[in-house]
């Protein structure tokens, strides 16, 4: 009987290996380098530690700090030696552990300590895991029965751990991750040694009910992030700190574009300043959608509750649905527009000529989400969706996705945003049979490949009615937002027995795309003020310039500039308060404004405006023609 068992590597080579041997070990063998680098591997798929023994054929890869997994591994490690810092500080059985589990970018763990933790703490805890992580403390694990985890937590004075014990399967393994004087209960895997954690930075304190329901008891829960290199992490650090300043929510505020109200939680009001942007918004998309041509429709916000079981949204999503009885009859408030396009298409006769007929509509829509989930204008109750819905023959799917896609790529590309797309298939919970879900999802792969747009595959993700094709837009800081989507539908026609008569006068089912460029306009707002830093361009800007007159004996001429450009079309205001000019300056760079003109004696004396851009910190004198002209050109070409 041989004592070797074969190991498959990443490449496809092969090799016999002593039956037992570790992942480390095998590092080794391979070159003193890789050995120090490695922090854990992965046998069949699965993660593991490095030192997991090899007992029989098996497929490997280490794992280096410079992969994902490799990250993963000391994210979770770092949040073992964030509660071992803490034990320290506080006195074993004076913290109780929750669950620490690795997030986008770093780690969090929840605890309760009798001496409550502050956001000043946070540097104290800091320095004793540097100290923790200079001490290189070997990590281990090993298996305890239940009876043994269960007395070993409660003699920790550990309840939640003994409550999360309870919720093991009996089939599996109970794991305990020791690192000094630390142990903790893990499904693992963890780094060789506490000195493996590299850049790492406790960000802030916030409290989260145990297991996340409200019923439970509230612990603290202390964040933080880690990476393999200094300078990642330093670059986060400036991230977060730059996503802080462009945070919608503050600008919103500063620059009186939106509130929201306890009498409407999560239903935003709109000042002035914000439904200016936003009429713009839909003034852009519009026309667009008139050139290509879309026909715009309005749809009741209330229709009865058969209409959402006949359109199968009752089954789907009832629970996310506002109610309200009238005459006896139940009515739901839409959360999408769909059936109401089904009722307008259904309202008359259709020959195949007619066809694709698009109907567009920026419908206001109402979606129950959890207090919870709400998050300024990105997740919000209700909001205006652009939807469109186009009815179209079989033969005329793959070139109604084309022209869809080149519609969405030109609305994008006036925001400067880049995108990426996913095509999503048939879900787990959908309408219809087999064979529509395969045509569906070739001709929209059809559609991707002809024009050329690289594209992952998400499974399983699509509507329950059809498979989509959603883009994910990029913003300044990189981020990705899922916005626009297009979803090819042979159920609702079917629901709603919508026909169209053919060539040879026969009544046949159109196939529906649904599509949306911003998807929520309330969202994408909230996404292009955090994307432009509130530094909205010219074009879309609710104030486009403020005249601010050196003193009030230039108010005269304030007044016929003010006027001139009016009647041109743009949207300026005056400063007429007697403070200092620097502070108005100031004030007025503070509410963004793309451009200020200041007027004095040499201005009014030549007929000209000093001129300063927003983000410029020289400025020059021009004529109010010449200016005027650039403003003109600026907003006709959506620059600036």
């Amino acid at each position: 009987m041989t004592n070797e068992v074969k190991i498959i590597f990443p490449d496809g080579k092969e090799s016999y290996v002593e039956k037992g041997i570790s992942l480390k070990e095998i590092a080794e063998n391979i070159s003193i380098g890789l050995a120090k680098k490695a922090v854990a591997g992965k046998v069949n798929g699965e993660l593991v530690d490095v030192g997991y023994s090899i007992s029989e054929e098996s497929a490997i890869e280490l794992v280096t700090l410079e992969s994902e997994e490799g990250l993963e591994v000391m994210r979770h490690t770092a949040a073992h030696v964030l509660a071992q810092a803490a034990e320290h500080l506080y006195g074993k059985g004076n913290v109780q552990f929750g669950i620490g589990p690795v997030i986008d970018h770093g780690f969090y763990y929840d605890m309760k300590c009798r001496e409550s933790i502050t956001q000043a703490d946070l540097v104290k805890i800091e320095k004793e895991m540097q100290k923790i992580i200079q001490e290189n403390i070997p990590i281990r694990s090993y298996e305890l029965t239940l009876e043994q985890a269960e007395a070993y937590f409660k003699q920790q004075n550990q309840p939640y751990k003994l409550e999360l014990l309870k919720s093991i399967p009996n089939d599996e393994r109970i794991t305990i991750y020791e690192q000094g004087d630390f142990s903790d209960l893990c499904r693992g895997p963890h780094l060789p040694s506490t000195g493996y954690v590299k850049a790492f930075h406790l960000t802030n304190l916030a409290g989260a009910y145990w297991r996340g329901d409200s019923d439970n008891e509230m612990l603290q829960r202390i964040y933080g992030i880690a990476f393999a290199k200094k300078k990642d992490l330093e670059a986060h650090l400036h991230f977060l700190e730059e996503a802080e300043k462009r945070d919608h929510r503050k600008l919103g505020k500063q620059l009186e574009l939106f509130m929201f109200s306890e009498e409407a939680p999560g239903m935003p009001f709109y000042l002035p300043n914000g439904q200016m942007v936003r009429q713009k918004l839909e003034d852009f998309s519009r026309e667009a959608q008139l050139k290509a041509g879309y026909q715009e429709v309005r749809t009741p916000l209330l229709m009865n509750q058969q209409l959402w079981e006949e359109s199968g949204h009752w089954d789907h999503y009832h629970e996310n649905m506002y109610f309200s009885e009238v005459d006896h009859t139940n009515f739901a408030l839409k959360p999408m527009n769909c059936p109401g396009h089904m009722l307008i298409y259904k309202q008359k006769l259709h020959s195949y000529r007619d066809l694709p007929i698009r109907l567009a509509e920026f419908g206001q829509v109402h979606r129950h989400e959890y207090s919870g989930a709400l998050n300024g204008l990105l997740r919000v109750r209700t909001f205006c969706q652009d939807d469109a819905h186009i009815f179209v023959r079989e033969d005329q799917i793959e070139a109604e996705m084309e022209k869809a896609i080149h519609l969405i790529d030109d609305i994008y590309g006036v925001f400067g945003f880049s995108y990426a797309v996913e095509l999503s298939t048939r879900p787990e919970k959908s309408m219809g049979d087999d064979a529509a879900w395969e045509l569906s999802e070739q001709a929209l792969g059809n559609v991707l490949e002809r024009m050329e747009l690289p594209y992952q595959v998400n499974e399983g993700d699509g509507a329950f009615y059809g498979p989509k094709i959603d883009f994910h837009i990029k913003d300044a800081l990189g981020r990705s937002h899922q916005c626009a989507t297009l979803q090819l539908d042979f159920q609702m026609p079917e629901k709603f027995d919508l026909t169209y008569i053919n060539a040879d006068n026969e009544k046949v089912r159109p196939v529906v795309i649904h599509r949306a460029i911003y998807g929520s306009i309330d969202r994408f707002l909230g996404i292009l003020i955090e994307h432009f830093a509130g530094a909205f361009p010219v074009w879309l800007a609710p104030v486009q310039a403020v005249i601010l007159p050196v003193s009030s004996v230039h108010q005269s001429y304030a007044d016929q500039l003010k006027e001139t450009f009016q009647e041109a079309g743009i949207r300026i205001e005056t400063d007429y308060r007697g403070e200092k000019l620097g502070l108005k300056l100031r004030e007025a760079q503070m509410k963004k404004i793309p451009y200020l003109f200041v007027v004095g004696d040499n201005e009014e004396e030549q007929q000209t405006i000093n001129v300063r851009k927003y983000g410029e910190k020289q400025s020059q004198s021009v004529s109010v023609e010449e200016i005027l002209k650039r403003l003109k050109k600026e907003i006709k070409e959506k620059n600036g």
